[in-house]
């Protein structure tokens, strides 16, 4: 993958992030060095299936660390990463709140996010615990998902949509390829794979698509080699 700096400088830029915004003590690039590492790797999987500009360069998946979205999808995996490799929960907590901090995003380094998703501009998102997330998720600004009151949780298909307010929650099963639109509220119930979703709660209005969330969201187009700038 090619990335705007380096992986031992994004560990130290990530070091001086995290001791700068949570002064209780100095984290240093040393302990961040080999998560930092993994969560690369990890990223530029998610990113080799992302159909958006600046994730592919015609021969390589692409990072910017001053690309919020995808920095904001790189500071989960890092959370995520250290839960699963040292269960340091405090240092995978302070990468947690630092996406909260820098985008205005909350989703838990345990939530079981996919391999392969994407953030665009996810400003006011809230990702909670799920049964299930499947491959392919593309999520927009506002979104809600999450459990009920009594706990009961939702589960997404494969090839998912939530466009800007969108919100999933309680025991609800979205099938695959399924887009929801603005605003679009589902609570109970479930909603049919090759689906198109409008409205709110008892109203909510499902119809038949064919148009498919891979192919625009993840699918690149096959194209020749672009030369690197």
């Amino acid at each position: 993958m090619k990335n705007t700096l380096t992986t031992d400088d994004i560990a130290t830029y990530l070091a001086r992030q995290l001791t700068n915004f949570f002064p209780d003590r100095e984290v240093t690039p040393a302990e961040l060095r080999p998560h930092v590492g993994v969560a690369l790797e990890r990223l530029e999987h998610c990113f080799l299936n992302v159909r958006r500009r600046g994730y592919f360069d015609g021969l390589q998946a692409t990072f910017d660390h001053l690309h919020t979205d995808q920095y904001a999808s790189f500071l989960w995996f890092v959370g995520n990463t250290i839960h699963i490799a040292s269960g340091d929960r405090r240092l995978a907590v302070k990468s947690y709140a630092l996406n909260k901090a820098l985008h205005g995003l909350d989703v838990f380094f345990e939530v079981g996010m996919p391999e392969i998703f994407c953030f665009q501009h996810p400003v006011g998102t809230v990702i909670g615990r799920a049964k299930a997330l499947g491959n392919h998720l593309f999520v927009y600004q506002n979104v809600n998902i999450g459990g009920s009151i009594d706990l009961e949780y939702p589960s997404l298909g494969e090839g998912v949509v939530l466009f800007n307010g969108a919100t999933v929650s309680g025991p609800t099963t979205i099938g695959d390829n399924v887009w929801l639109g603005p605003q679009c509220n589902v609570k109970g119930g479930a909603i049919p794979s090759s689906s198109l979703v409008f409205g709110s709660g008892p109203n909510v209005v499902v119809k038949p698509t064919h148009r498919s969330v891979r192919a625009h969201f993840f699918e690149r187009v096959p194209s020749s080699p672009q030369a690197s700038p």
